[in-house]
């Protein structure tokens, strides 16, 4: 039964391809495999009918997947091809589904063009002293550079690339990586910091 389904996911890809314009995104989200097991993911490139993820774990073509992303919630479908660090599967949706994803790509396509804040819910700024210390997921202390910080998360300058979805330790605020950076990564804080201690928190004093 998993090989008859295959093939339709497979060409239902091809013809998205055709029909729909990929839009570049950075969403974060989480999937299941047949198996049940779920791991982290960031959505990379998106259209109504398929999507491109950075993922740990890829499944096999033909696979279903559900995926529980950012803005956009629960999409199935399945695996359609696999790459080094992710895969493409298809979105199986009807086609008024299809239309609200489509509209829901374009608000965060002019979003991303526009330059507007992406889940930025409070002002961010380069500290004073930007360089503090960072305890990764292995344990390792080391140095790091503040690009940025509110009161929510912080961007990181780090030749480090900790796995989106793992905690880390910033000065003696603890966040989860949710994305990666050109030149590093970014966090969110798992609790919100109070804007006249924040800078003291995040450094590495």
């Amino acid at each position: 039964m998993a090989l008859a389904q295959a093939k339709p996911a497979l060409r239902t890809l091809s013809e998205e391809r055709r029909r729909f314009q990929r839009v570049r995104v950075e969403l974060l989200g989480r999937y299941m495999l047949p198996d049940r097991r779920e791991f982290p993911c960031q959505v990379v490139n998106m259209s109504p009918g398929g999507m491109a993820l950075i993922a740990p774990v890829g499944g096999a073509p033909g696979d279903r997947v559900i995926a529980y992303v950012d803005h956009l919630g629960r999409l199935e479908g399945h695996v359609a091809r696999t790459f080094p660090n992710g895969f493409a599967m298809t979105i199986g949706a009807t086609p008024r589904k299809r239309d609200k994803l489509a509209a829901q790509l374009t608000w965060l396509a002019n979003r991303h063009i526009l330059g507007l804040p992406e889940d930025r819910r409070h002002g961010r700024f380069v500290p004073r002293n930007p360089i503090s210390r960072m305890i990764m997921p292995n344990g390792v202390n080391l140095s790091c550079r503040i690009i940025d910080v509110s009161q929510s998360g912080a961007g990181i300058a780090s030749d480090q690339r900790p796995p989106i979805g793992v905690m880390v330790t910033l000065g003696k605020v603890q966040g989860r990586v949710v994305r990666h950076l050109e030149d590093g990564f970014a966090i969110e804080f798992t609790r919100l910091q109070h804007p006249d201690s924040l800078e003291d928190a995040v450094g590495g004093a």
